[in-house]
């Protein structure tokens, strides 16, 4: 299945964690609700609000395209609810990037500049016509 951003999830909570609640959205794919994301103010003990096992509903606030991981939020779904709007305005797919293979770069760039850069060097050491 294809999720996308803004998208509303039932899933179930599958891990408990100090920093937020692993959630099973079908075979094989899993979100995490950040502590934050879960309901508005302090949430203390993530324990104290989820368990594993319990159905949850959420919306979709983040697919990191590089990694498949999807941030999740039941206090954004919670607020929708009121206000009767999206909050979500951002519905791109965020990609990020942990390599530089998509920018123009590699070793024929520096071989080109290599004999600008030794002239330039030799000149400030005042060797250049040794």
């Amino acid at each position: 299945m294809t999720y996308q951003i803004g998208q509303k999830v039932t899933g179930t909570v599958t891990g408990i964690q100090p920093y937020g609640a692993f959630v099973k959205l079908d075979e094989t794919t899993q979100g995490l609700i950040h502590i934050s994301e879960l309901k508005s103010g302090v949430v203390k003990n993530l324990s104290d609000e989820l368990s594993v096992g319990q159905q949850v509903s959420a919306i979709i606030l983040d697919i990191d395209q590089y990694s498949q991981k999807i941030s999740l939020s039941v206090r954004q779904l919670s607020l929708m609810a009121l206000v009767d709007t999206p909050i979500i305005k951002n519905t791109n797919v965020k990609r990020r990037f942990w390599t530089n293979y998509h920018l123009d770069f590699g070793f024929e760039p520096i071989a080109l500049a290599m004999p600008g850069w030794l002239k330039e060097a030799t000149k400030r050491l005042g060797i250049e016509n040794q």
